[in-house]
């Protein structure tokens, strides 16, 4: 089922999914996104237009998708991809290095594979980003000419943008349920669509937790190079945190996060999100009474809704709810349908 808004760059489905032990991080200035005066003076216009209107924005640090290595369940062979257009294909795992172009062809080299933590299967390479740099790049009207530029000066298209790594859930409750929740008007993206819970991995709590003080602007990889292990544990807990403070569901009441893949949403160029399984020990109906009870960020939402777990393994393009979905809900279905975790 091809959709123009998401495609799928990895999926995990040879292990059902993948566990926090079986992921690591690679932490590197060199994973940051290239940049010139020029586009820097473009994101600064871009970020002081944006707050003259919605003076409420807040520039947060991000991490940075740059690219991945996944092993293979066979051989513990690599397979790299930088995150471009192309998709990870189900079963293609390669001994090499797979670059993305502008058309979405790949070309293998061989690279040295990263080293991997005992028991780890998928190595993530994240820099650092931040949503001001977001706004500038990914979800700028230059965004078509910033791709252009990547791919002629360096070789990859998405070499200047920003490419935050977001997190998403597909939330299956006790009786068979998955969770969506309907997005306000308000936000800045997808109003009125529905969604999964989902947000972003943060930085400065990776910082905080290892005691390092940092307002967003002087966080650096530096503060978190020695512990990537936590940034790796930020990526599978933020996910369980959003789906508290949206859906209000108490931690106490959700299993451990399964990692299904990673989709990108090409209404903003090509933004990568990580796509997550979680489950529920509570039932719809409890679920929807603690929805409405309203949690941390209730105003990001403004109705909840369910739908079977074979409903779910039924949606496509022709179905009517799919033109109701927001881009990272369908990336999440997609890998849903594929994974087949739980």
């Amino acid at each position: 089922m091809m959709d123009p808004e998401v495609s799928l760059l990895l999926d995990c489905a040879p292990w059902s999914g993948l566990r926090e032990h079986q992921v690591q991080v690679e932490l590197s200035d060199r994973f940051n996104r290239q940049t010139d005066p020029l586009l820097e003076q473009h994101i600064n216009q871009v970020w002081t237009e944006r707050l003259s209107k919605e003076p409420w924005l807040f520039n947060g640090a991000k991490f940075r998708l740059h690219s991945f290595c996944l092993a293979s369940p066979e051989n513990l062979g690599c397979f790299q991809s930088d995150c471009g257009d192309a998709a990870h294909r189900p079963g293609d795992f390669i001994n090499g290095c797979t670059l993305q172009t502008e058309d979405g062809e790949g070309v293998s080299q061989k690279i040295s594979q990263p080293k991997h933590r005992p028991g780890s299967v998928l190595t993530l390479r994240l820099g650092l980003t931040c949503y001001k740099d977001y706004l500038g790049t990914n979800w700028s009207g230059e965004v078509a000419e910033l791709r252009r530029r990547g791919q002629e000066e360096f070789g990859n298209p998405l070499a200047l943008l920003a490419q935050p790594l977001g997190v998403g859930a597909v939330l299956c409750t006790c009786d068979g349920q998955v969770v969506f929740i309907r997005r306000s008007q308000k936000v800045a993206e997808a109003g009125g669509l529905l969604d999964i819970p989902g947000g972003h991995p943060e930085p400065k709590a990776v910082c905080e937790r290892l005691g390092e003080a940092a307002g967003e602007e002087q966080i650096s990889l530096v503060m978190m190079q020695q512990r990537p292990d936590a940034v790796v544990s930020e990526l599978f807990s933020s996910i369980c945190a959003e789906i508290r403070d949206e859906v209000n569901i108490p931690l106490s009441s959700l299993g451990a996060p399964v990692l299904m893949g990673i989709a990108l949403n090409h209404t903003s160029a090509g933004r990568p999100s990580s796509e997550f399984y979680i489950s529920c020990s509570l039932s719809s109906h409890e679920v929807r009474a603690l929805y409405w009870k309203g949690g941390a960020e209730a105003s990001e939402s403004t109705d909840v809704v369910f739908l079977s777990t074979t409903e779910v393994m039924q949606l496509n393009r022709s179905s009517p709810l799919w033109s109701e979905m927001c881009p990272s809900a369908k990336g999440a279905m997609l890998l849903y349908q594929v994974v087949k975790p739980g």
